[in-house]
């Protein structure tokens, strides 16, 4: 018997995660473009933020991805933390549209779990057959929902011999009162399932099946702790989705984090007291029992999320000024802000390319820096140089996307011909700063091998690499210039850097095969600073066709670009 249930239990949870996955991913494939459009457009007013929050939680099934989502959003510039924490808020709220489906299914006047099957049927049908991805999208969503009602109806039933056993229901009604304890087991087993849905179902399934006694009173307050444990442990996810992000990404996390924390806080007292059992009781207009337990439970879930909502809304400035004094600015984190290219100005095609150039400078100068740490880094053997390269590069690549995706946004307007002449040349342009950002993190690649395998570079070879980071410096500084300036005299300044470089990639290769010979340096050590002086003549090679296009007035006079930039992805 014990076998059964927990394979039972196993397996349905299994196939709840599955479901609930597959239809969120077909929801998003669904409407995936949309709700970046509508997250990405979020105006300033609170309301607005927490409503779309809400809905789009609601409609993807997970506050998980919902929040994972703003995370990115953040990362990537598009939200501000203002914004993000008000959609953040209105995520939990949405997050309760599983609970109660999961009490739907658990009535006994309506049976979702009897249509799990035909869902199942109809939805592989339509994912195979379908002609269309938006039909497959849409058996994909079939499929999910069958799945997801199928898992809930194997935990159900595994859950079943709970109703015999005593020590069981002793067990957990011990735990009632002491809710400190159930909250703790609720954060932590939301934790290992990283699903507060998930969490959530097991809840309402047990005290179903008389797990929590028979005294349904009592099982709900036995209930109402783990739903705060639950809404504590959800926010392990976007914490997880925050560990490589820049400084306002983790701060959006935190904000979840400690959101739901202090909710949780707050709603321990009337807990403690038995207050919020009553209050749920009085909210609901049907006697406890076996068919409306799970609902009572949705009930607690959402007055818990409804009124943390309500109370920390108006706070989201507070909540927010609180999160940046908790999450200080790292010395690792880059401060480049986001990029920022206004769409109605589309309409006016000079002014729009001002901005995309302009954006492009800033571009410009954040390669700059992550050139100068990366060869910092492999020269001092900094570890936090080198790793804040691979964020700042992270920015380099969120600027090309943006920038690109705007300059083909204006390519489809009616432009005039010094526009239209223009466009393409910026379009390489931002490839090629791009590029300088790969080489770079090359640079970091090779820098970590270096310092992972205890190698040196003779005091020499620290001179020469010292040399390059000036002359690579200095032909930055030309570029934006030129760039920000049209100041054509820098621009030739950089070719003139570019000659330097090339001849210093001939001079310091037989130096160092020199100082191999000579025993003054090792054979691996001396790869690794070849390897550095070819990169930096790469970037040499991408700013050079950056610099002629300055010098022709951002057009290409018969005059191609020196490395043919790789396309955007």
């Amino acid at each position: 018997m014990i076998k059964d249930m927990i394979f039972g239990i196993v397996g349905g949870l299994g196939l709840f995660l599955f479901g609930m996955g597959l239809m969120s991913d077909g929801l998003k494939k669904v409407a995936g473009q949309k709700l970046k459009n509508i997250l990405e457009s979020m105006t300033k007013r609170a309301p607005v933020a927490f409503l779309v929050g809400a809905g789009v939680t609601a409609l993807i099934q997970s506050s998980s991805a919902a929040t994972v989502m703003v995370v990115g959003f953040v990362n990537a510039g598009l939200l501000t933390l203002k914004q993000a924490i008000c959609v953040i808020i209105g995520t939990n709220v949405g997050t309760t549209a599983t609970a109660w489906l999961v009490s739907i299914s658990g009535l006994g006047t309506l049976k979702i779990t009897a249509y799990a099957l035909p869902a199942v049927g109809a939805g592989f049908i339509l994912q195979v057959l379908g002609k269309t991805r938006r039909t497959k999208s849409i058996g994909q969503i079939m499929l999910g929902f069958g799945i997801l009602f199928l898992g809930i109806g194997f935990m159900k039933d595994a859950f079943d011999p709970l109703r015999q056993s005593q020590k069981v229901q002793g067990l957990f009604i011990a735990l009632g009162t002491k809710p400190l304890l159930a909250i703790l087991a609720g954060t932590v087993v939301t934790m290992l399932l990283q699903s507060s849905s998930a969490a959530i179902a097991i809840v309402q399934l047990l005290a179903i099946q008389g797990a929590f006694g028979s005294n349904w009173e009592t099982a709900l307050n036995v209930a109402i702790p783990f739903v705060l444990g639950s809404n504590i442990g959800t926010t392990i996810t976007a914490q997880l989705a925050a560990l490589q992000t820049n400084l306002s990404a983790r701060r959006a996390a935190w904000a979840h984090t400690i959101f739901n924390v202090l909710g949780a806080l707050i709603a321990y007292p009337f807990v403690h007291l038995g207050w919020f059992g009553v209050l749920v009781h009085v909210a609901s207009p049907w006697d406890l029992g076996p068919t409306t337990i799970a609902m009572s439970i949705a009930i607690a879930h959402t007055i818990f999320n409804g009124t943390n909502s309500g109370i920390f809304l108006p706070l989201a400035g507070v909540l927010g000024r609180l999160v940046v004094r908790l999450v200080p600015e790292r010395p690792s984190d880059a401060l480049v802000r986001p990029v920022v290219l206004e769409k109605h100005l589309l309409g006016t095609p000079v002014i729009a390319l001002d901005q995309a150039k302009r954006e492009i400078i800033r571009m410009a100068k954040t390669a700059k820096r992550a050139l100068v740490r990366s060869i910092n880094g492999i020269v001092e053997d900094d570890r936090a140089k080198l790793e804040s390269v691979r964020g700042i590069e992270d920015f380099i690549d969120a600027f090309q996307l943006e920038i690109t995706s705007y300059l083909s946004a204006l390519s489809r307007k009616q432009l005039s011909d010094e526009v239209s002449v223009k466009l393409p040349v910026l379009l390489h342009t931002v490839n090629d700063l791009e590029r300088v950002g790969d080489h770079a993190v090359n640079i970091v690649e090779i820098a970590e091998r270096k310092i992972e395998r205890k190698l040196s570079f003779s005091d020499s070879a620290l001179a020469e690499a010292e040399q390059l980071r000036k002359e690579a410096d200095q032909m930055f500084d030309c570029i934006i210039a030129a760039l920000g300036n049209d100041d054509t005299e820098a621009a030739k300044s950089a070719l003139l850097n570019e000659d330097n470089l090339n001849k210093m990639q001939i001079d310091f290769r037989r130096s160092h095969v020199q100082r191999m010979t000579d025993g003054t340096c090792s054979a691996e050590a001396g790869l690794i600073f070849i390897d550095l002086v070819d990169n930096v003549e790469k970037i040499g090679d991408h700013l050079t066709n950056i610099a002629q296009a300055a010098i022709s007035g951002l057009q290409w006079a018969g005059v191609e670009p020196r490395i043919s930039p790789n396309p955007p992805e």
